[in-house]
């Protein structure tokens, strides 16, 4: 157990008026002391007053993650085992995901109170990604407390090369475990944890696939930035479309995709294409779809990059709409963080209007509810999904 008396303390350069779990590294005054990153210390105001509890990097522009404001709480193994069963419960026995299928997120970072830590379920592998050194301390808490509700699994670790450098830490991934299939829906998907797509799939689109499947019956569908299929194999197998495209760049993953497609018995054409040059062959040839999709990679991290980032989603937009039949629905989405909802509907009008096209907003979405995020901490909410039908 962490003894709560002789923690490190932090001071802040601040008062604290803040419920949000980062504190960058300009708001504090630098310990006296060398501290490792991911130190558990004690937070203190400029007043002196202790104001919370956390994980301490240096080396981090995010300097200081607050993971408790109760002075009698100590940062532990018990703390882990609290935090995550609770994280557990609310998949479990509110939002019963396990009648959905055997893949969803257990943890979302601060959406949990767990800030630099992310967990993915799939059937009997469990993904855990860092993005703060001090989670990557406490790895073997976490698995014990992840064991305690799924004791027969499988666990891998990870974290990106970037996260790592910004960190200072090493993180010394394991063999990923093989290639597994999950179902989600009903819809069968080989999932590969430890390749290069995130922890093996994207489960925060879980909704929006099967309510973008409920427009697509005897329908043409085209999914653009396809990734495994995640769209594509829902609109075909729930949506029961009459003809599926599926398009991406990226050959790994259209090669699972294609997997996918086989492991559901069903027949969807996936192509190998750059999204730009592609859409501007087949709608000069007049070609049309019913159901649109787009669902693009993240366009940057770096807030100095925001505005090239949306000049990307206007000109992905703006050939993407043109692709959609008159009165068809489309689904363009944004998993980049720092564009805000505002300013991607924005996007979104300016693109319809350069192609000559209208945009009915029918619904605006986002992740599933296992990623849940704190009103305080809104930068769990990357996700939106904007659903329109185009005229």
């Amino acid at each position: 157990m962490t003894d709560i008396v002789s923690l490190p303390v932090v001071r802040l350069k601040i008062a604290r008026r803040s419920s949000h779990p980062w504190i960058f590294q300009k708001m504090i005054e630098k310990p006296s002391e060398r501290l490792p990153p991911g130190t558990v210390v004690d937070i203190l105001d400029r007043e002196g007053q202790w104001v919370g509890r956390g994980f301490y990097n240096g080396h981090s522009r995010i300097s200081l993650r607050v993971l408790t404001t109760d002075a009698q709480e100590a940062i532990d193994e018990a703390f882990f085992a609290r935090k995550i069963a609770r994280a557990v419960a609310l998949r479990r026995e509110w939002l019963n995901l396990d009648a959905v299928g055997d893949a969803y997120r257990l943890v979302h970072s601060e959406g949990d109170g767990l800030s630099g830590l992310v967990v993915d379920r799939f059937g009997a592998s469990m993904v855990m990604e860092f993005f703060a050194a001090g989670m990557y301390r406490f790895r073997s808490a976490i698995e014990s407390a992840l064991a305690t509700d799924f004791p027969d699994s499988r666990f891998y670790w990870f974290a990106e090369e970037h996260v790592q450098k910004q960190e200072s830490f090493d993180c010394r991934a394991p063999e990923p475990p093989p290639p597994s299939v999950i179902t989600e829906h009903g819809v069968k998907f080989r999932v590969a944890p430890g390749s290069k797509h995130k922890t093996g799939f994207f489960l925060d689109q879980r909704d929006n696939r099967r309510r973008l499947a409920s427009f697509c019956k005897g329908k043409r569908v085209l999914d653009l930035c396809c990734n495994t299929g995640g769209f594509a194999v829902h609109a075909k197998v729930l949506g029961e479309a009459d003809e599926v495209v599926g398009v991406d760049l990226d050959e790994q993953a259209l090669a699972l995709a294609r997997q996918n497609a086989g492991l559901n018995q069903t027949r969807i054409r996936f192509v190998q294409a750059d999204l730009f040059a592609w859409l501007r062959d087949i709608i000069g040839t007049g070609q049309r779809f019913d159901v649109v999709v787009l669902d693009p990679a993240k366009q940057t991290r770096d807030r100095e990059e925001v505005e090239y980032a949306l000049k990307r989603y206007l000109d992905m937009n703006r050939l993407a709409m043109q692709a959609v039949s008159p009165g068809g629905i489309f689904l363009t989405c944004s998993c980049t963080g720092l564009v805000n909802e505002y300013d991607f509907l924005d996007t979104i009008r300016r693109a319809a209007w350069q192609a000559g096209r209208t945009a009915q907003v029918l619904a605006v979405a986002g992740a599933g509810s296992d990623h849940p995020f704190f009103l305080h901490a809104p930068e769990g909410r990357y996700l939106k999904a904007v659903f329109c039908r185009v005229e």
